[in-house]
């Protein structure tokens, strides 16, 4: 009898309807790394917006929400199908095992059909409500991430270099929607953006260093004494170049407003990273994340707001 009772307490509990549905949805949206969207969500609007010489005056709302829409469509297809890629890899990581499909929780199939659906519709959209201009450099981007930067990031650590570059995209594609064209400007907001991600994926490579060797990622290299070399130069070198280039976009409104904001940014993540160099732990790793974090979304709006 007792031990009857005590069995029934091993058979599995069906989940009520609701929070059946609720799962899957949080999983599914979990695919599209939401964090990342963010970013991207927010340097594409700064990027449209900088390209309307009018600022705010007849600001096309519309067109900037088709923009946005199309390139989170396709940053989210982009998203999965990373993950799609990466699954095997993705459950030997300590920072990745618990996404849906590294846990098992969603099949390889419908992920695929999922990040291919979200990718196709988002890349139609922004050519039929925006143009293809955009269209265009958002295929490209998710072309370049998930057929060259994806694959190299386990055969070398210039994978960063080559991520770099479709990952810089969003400013362009939002400039592209606005305006149909690229200019100076817009390949100096790229230019940031493309600079910016190397002390940013730097401090995360180090923070997870054993998670990536785990997997066979040569996001760095295994050798302790080339690792530390390779970690300061992609910090600081990146970092000493974007910051005079970061005060360019000054002319695009009140410059002293603009130049103040951007001098004082530039000064907090210097600091951040050359701690980081200098003490290269996981703290210090954190820290130069944080401010990374801080940084690119604390300056795009200072663009904008001096526009305004």
């Amino acid at each position: 009898m007792a031990s009857r009772s005590l069995a029934t307490l091993d058979l599995p509990v069906a989940l009520p309807t609701s929070a059946a549905r609720s799962t899957v949805f949080s999983d599914y949206w979990a695919l599209t790394k939401p964090e990342v969207n963010f970013l991207i969500v927010l340097t594409t609007f700064a990027g449209f917006y900088l390209a309307r010489p009018a600022g705010w005056r007849d600001f096309p709302f519309w067109l900037s929400i088709n923009a946005l829409l199309g390139t989170l469509l396709v940053a989210s297809g982009t998203g999965t199908l990373n993950q799609y890629l990466e699954r095997g890899f993705d459950a030997q990581m300590r920072r990745t095992a618990r996404r849906p499909l590294a846990a098992g929780r969603l099949k390889s199939a419908a992920v695929l059909w999922f990040g291919i659906a979200l990718s196709v519709v988002g890349s139609v959209y922004l050519a039929v409500a925006v143009n293809v201009l955009a269209s265009l450099l958002a295929m490209a981007t998710l072309l370049a991430y998930l057929f060259f930067y994806t694959p190299l990031k386990r055969k070398t650590p210039l994978c960063t270099l080559v991520g770099a570059f479709p990952g810089a995209m969003p400013p362009l594609i939002g400039w592209a929607a606005a305006s149909g064209k690229l200019n100076f400007e817009a390949w100096t907001l790229y230019a940031v953006l493309f600079l910016w991600q190397f002390p940013h994926f730097m401090a995360i490579a180090w923070m997870y260093r054993e998670d990536y060797a785990r997997a066979g990622y040569l996001v760095l290299p295994p050798d302790e004494s080339v690792r530390a070399r390779l970690v300061n130069l992609q910090t600081m070198l990146p970092l000493l170049a974007l910051m005079p280039l970061s005060l360019l976009p000054g002319s695009l409104g009140e410059a002293k407003f603009y130049l103040i904001g951007a001098l004082l940014l530039a000064a907090g993540f210097f600091y951040c990273a050359a701690q980081f160099v200098l003490r290269r732990s996981n703290s210090a790793a954190r820290r130069l994340l944080a401010a990374s974090i801080i940084y690119l979304p604390a300056l795009f709006g200072v663009m904008v707001l001096a526009r305004a």
